[in-house]
Formats: C-alpha cells, sequence, structure tokens
C-alpha cells in the first residue's frame, strides 16, 4: 500500500517537465506546465490579500535552479521590483519555493497604473519567462 501511496504522489509532481507554480497562502492560483506556458493568466491582488504571500515554483524538467530571481515590470517594462533568492542547499530539493509579500507588490499599484507582468529568471533560463499578469 506505501508503494502505491508513493507511485500516486510521484505521478502527480511534474518534477520531470518544465513548468511552474504559483501560490497564494500554499494555494495554487496559477499552474502552466507544457504547451500552456506560453498562455499568460492573470492574478488579482487587493488590499484585502495585503498580508498573503506568494509563492513561485518553477521546474526545470528535474533539475534544481540557481540564481533564481523573480521580477515585476510595468506596462514599460520597465523594472519596479526584483527579489533574488539563494540556490537549493541540499541535492534532494527539486526545486525552490520564491516567496515575495503581496504588500510589496500592492504599493507598486499606488500611481497610476494597477497591472504589472511578473517575470521569472535563472542560470537555466537567463532571458527569462513571463508568468503572470499581476492586477491590483
Amino acid at each position: 500500500m506505501l508503494v502505491a501511496v508513493a507511485a500516486t504522489l510521484l505521478s502527480s509532481t511534474n518534477f520531470d517537465g518544465e513548468g511552474f507554480e504559483i501560490f497564494l497562502n500554499n494555494k495554487v492560483v496559477v499552474q502552466q506546465f507544457g504547451k500552456s506556458m506560453n498562455e499568460v493568466k492573470s492574478l488579482t491582488l487587493n488590499q484585502n490579500s495585503a498580508k498573503d504571500q506568494l509563492t513561485v515554483k518553477y521546474y526545470h524538467c528535474g533539475k534544481i535552479g540557481e540564481n533564481l530571481v523573480i521580477v515585476i515590470k510595468d506596462g514599460k517594462n520597465s523594472t519596479l521590483k526584483e527579489w533574488r533568492f539563494s540556490d537549493a542547499t541540499a541535492s534532494i530539493t527539486l526545486l525552490t519555493a520564491m516567496n515575495c509579500n503581496v504588500k510589496d507588490i500592492l504599493i507598486l499599484g499606488k500611481g497610476n497604473e494597477n497591472i504589472f507582468k511578473s517575470y521569472y529568471s535563472s542560470s537555466e533560463l537567463p532571458n527569462g519567462r513571463m508568468i503572470a499578469n499581476l492586477i491590483v
């Protein structure tokens, strides 16, 4: 029975393909793998979520990502906020959870603009990938 449970858990995780998940307080709100990677989803954040945490997990075909960066850009592609994350130290770690406080994103919406683009980049993906539109 233990083998059956382990097989089910491993088959439901996509560690062998490229993809990413975005969580809001540990709840999946965006999940993109395979062909859907080129679709950009939108995520709405408001003052009710100011104390929440946004987490990004990016899967690199079973490889551990290095030099992980999350960037928020405005409509003119100017960088407004950047988070850099430490590399995983244990080889058993398959990915690094990249955490950002929602309040840090909401502050960006204090001006006239309220739609931002979020990007992920790493040594494995140096040109980056847009992962979601953030509507504040």
